[in-house]
Order: C-alpha cells, then sequence, then structure tokens
C-alpha cells in the first residue's frame, strides 16, 4: 500500500525533481503524465528541462514547478541542476545523460529529511547506439548512472538486465504508459471517421493504394534504410503501395537522396503532430527500427488497431505479444514478405486489429505507473528510524 505523501511519517510533502536531458518525445510526454499524477497524490514536482520542452509539453499546467537547466554537463551546467536539487527529497532523471549530470549535480548533497544523501532515481527509457571509441565512453557513463542510482527502472526487461550487468544495485522493470491524448474529447462517430480517413488519404495521395505508416525520427537507429530497401519488393505492383514516414531527424537528406534516385513509392512527410489521423488512415504500420523498448507508435498502432509490422528487437515482443508481424531486424526481405502477406490477407489483417486491441487493454495505466514510481520514492525516502534491517 502507498502511504499519503502529504502525511507520510509526518513530515511535509514530498518534493520531488524530475530531470529531463534533451527530451525525446516518449520521455517527456512520461514525464509530463507522472508530473500530473504525483501533483494529483500532494507531491511537489519541479521539471529540469530546457525551454522548448516546457513549451511543447507544459509541465507547468499540471501543477508542475518548472526550471530551465541547460543539459549540458559543464561545472555551470552542473551547477545550475544543483541549485534546482538543493531542496529535494529525491531525484528523478530520465535518460543516460540525464542521469549522468543528475548524478554529478547530487554528489554529496544532503536532503532535508534526516540529513540523509538525496537519493537517486533513473528510469532508462531506450539505449543509446554508438560504434568506436565513443561506444566505450557510453559504457562507463552507464556504468556511472547504474551504480550512483539508488534504483534504476528499465522500460523493458532488455533494460533491467543491462542495468543489472553495469552494477546497478537495484534494477527494476518499470513499463511506461502511453500517456492519454492531450486534446481530449469524444471519439469521432464512424461517418466522421471514415470522412477523416478518406480525406488525409486523398490529401497523402493513397486513395485508390495500400498506405503504410512509419513514425519516428531520421537517424539510422530507426532503420529507415531498411525500409526503403523493403520497398523495392512492391514498386511493380498495381496499385503500388505507398509509404509515407512522419518524422525529421539528421538522415532526412541521404533518405531523400534514395527515395529519389531508386524512385521509390515513398513520401518524407516531416515533424507532424497529426498521428492519430496518420494512424486512421493507414492499412498498416510498420516499425523497422535496430532496438525499440516500449515504441511510442507501436503502442498507438495497437490501441487504435491497426496492424503492425516490427523489428522483433530490444522489448518490442515483450510489448506486442501475439499481436504484431514480427520479423529479424536488418532481414529487408523478411520484412517486405510481412508487409506483402499482411495486405493480401484482410482476414489477418482484421485478426491483428482485434488481438493489438486485446494486447493494449492488459498494458499498466497511468495511474499503475505513477502509483509503481511512488511506491519507490516511498520506499527510499522514509525516516531511517522506519528501515528494517535487512
Amino acid at each position: 500500500m502507498i502511504s499519503t505523501p502529504t502525511s507520510t511519517h509526518g513530515l511535509s510533502p514530498l518534493r520531488t525533481v524530475q530531470v529531463l536531458g534533451h527530451g525525446s518525445a516518449g520521455s517527456a510526454a512520461h514525464v509530463r503524465s507522472l508530473a500530473e499524477g504525483l501533483v494529483a497524490r500532494g507531491v511537489r514536482v519541479t521539471v529540469c528541462a530546457t525551454p522548448d520542452i516546457e513549451e511543447a509539453y507544459d509541465f507547468t499546467g499540471v501543477g508542475a514547478r518548472f526550471v530551465h537547466v541547460p543539459p549540458r554537463m559543464d561545472p555551470a551546467g552542473v551547477a545550475s541542476l544543483r541549485s534546482a536539487c538543493w531542496d529535494a527529497d529525491l531525484v528523478h532523471a530520465h535518460g543516460l545523460r540525464a542521469g549522468m549530470r543528475a548524478s554529478m549535480a547530487l554528489r554529496g548533497l544532503r536532503g532535508p529529511r534526516g540529513g540523509r544523501r538525496v537519493p537517486l532515481v533513473m528510469t532508462w527509457h531506450t539505449k543509446t547506439h554508438t560504434e568506436g571509441p565513443r561506444a566505450g565512453l557510453v559504457h562507463l557513463m552507464e556504468r556511472r548512472v547504474a551504480r550512483a542510482a539508488a534504483v534504476v527502472l528499465g522500460a523493458c526487461s532488455d533494460l533491467v538486465d543491462r542495468a543489472r550487468q553495469r552494477g546497478a544495485r537495484d534494477a527494476r522493470l518499470a513499463p511506461v504508459a502511453i500517456p492519454r491524448p492531450r486534446s481530449g474529447g469524444a471519439p469521432a462517430e464512424p461517418q466522421e471517421a471514415d470522412r477523416t480517413r478518406h480525406k488525409e488519404r486523398a490529401e497523402l495521395g493513397a486513395v485508390d493504394r495500400p498506405l503504410l505508416l512509419a513514425v519516428g525520427r531520421l537517424d539510422p537507429s530507426q532503420g529507415h534504410d531498411l525500409l526503403l530497401d523493403a520497398a523495392h519488393a512492391w514498386c511493380a505492383l498495381d496499385p503500388q503501395p505507398l509509404v509515407v514516414i512522419a518524422g525529421e531527424g539528421d538522415q532526412r537528406a541521404v533518405l531523400q537522396r534514395r527515395i529519389d534516385a531508386e524512385q521509390l513509392p515513398v513520401h518524407l512527410l516531416g515533424r507532424r503532430d497529426d498521428v492519430p489521423e496518420l494512424l486512421a488512415a493507414a492499412d498498416l504500420v510498420v516499425l523497422p527500427s535496430r532496438w525499440e523498448a516500449r515504441s511510442l507508435i507501436a503502442q498507438e498502432a495497437l490501441r487504435a488497431g491497426v496492424p503492425l509490422v516490427a523489428t522483433d528487437a530490444g522489448g518490442t515482443r515483450e510489448l506486442v505479444g501475439p499481436a504484431a508481424e514480427l520479423v529479424r531486424y536488418g532481414d529487408a526481405a523478411a520484412l517486405a514478405r510481412a508487409v506483402l502477406a499482411l495486405l493480401a490477407d484482410p482476414a489477418r489483417r482484421e485478426a491483428l486489429a482485434g488481438a493489438g486491441r486485446l494486447q493494449a487493454a492488459g498494458w499498466p495505466t497511468e495511474d499503475d505507473t505513477v502509483a509503481q514510481v511512488l511506491s519507490v520514492y516511498d520506499e527510499l525516502t522514509q525516516p531511517a528510524e522506519a528501515v528494517q534491517p535487512r
């Protein structure tokens, strides 16, 4: 049972600091959801991030205090974060770099509850993909953060195992719930939904052809080059399936050159804020990533009943269970076969749609996620005299 933050052991409300780095969409959305749930339970929440993340996610709008802290590891950046944490009972960092900065900022810092060191919780949302000399530096950072944190929360079992390998004292599975759509409102009526779907498909140029959707930043780890390789398999089909990729990143120019040179039926849409509408218009979602923990687009696809083809890497199998077609990463031919087989089999697509909704119903809710995190906070901040020896 979780104690009430406003009256735990007769002390003042629990004060937490949530630390974000550059803030991927998944981790920033999680922090907003977590802040909203914690504030509702009487916890005082400070979010340390950059102004653009505050503008996008509006932490103050859910009752949190926002402090601009530049995501740097130089002395000035660390000092700025330490200043924001001076009266915290607990600091929760999200991501490896945020965890590294927080561990540096908390060195020697004593909290208001009994003068003990301020505990650090780190949620490991994803894995950093590096090669060469930088891979060694990332390995050292992972060890440093894993050992500095009182508790490491891994978004999937793969990350929990990795934290333990890096020397974490306490590593636990903590699946991050998909946030509710911020727009709210009642679901559209079937006729209205059909009109919206037709309009979206018309705007994308897919009225009379299959539409495949991929969503993610344009960098090598997302596997968009693999998707372009697979697209050759349906270039000669009539009607020709269209792939649309929503997202922005450093690889945009490289991918566009390939699309143009190879005359591939692929459109790069750039950054979009209408992913739910794109999902409603799509026949399939394709997730060709090198590695994922709990992919946001995979969760959105299953919840919306859109069939998913994904690479079997990281935490994806753990997330989707039997509700998606999984292929080995790097096998473009297998990816193409899975896509074409689904496009040719409406009954299988319908079965996957139902299985996806059923799988999604078993995922933790935002309230479940907040409750788990708060139980960890309670455990780490109870007075020393209340801690029983093991």
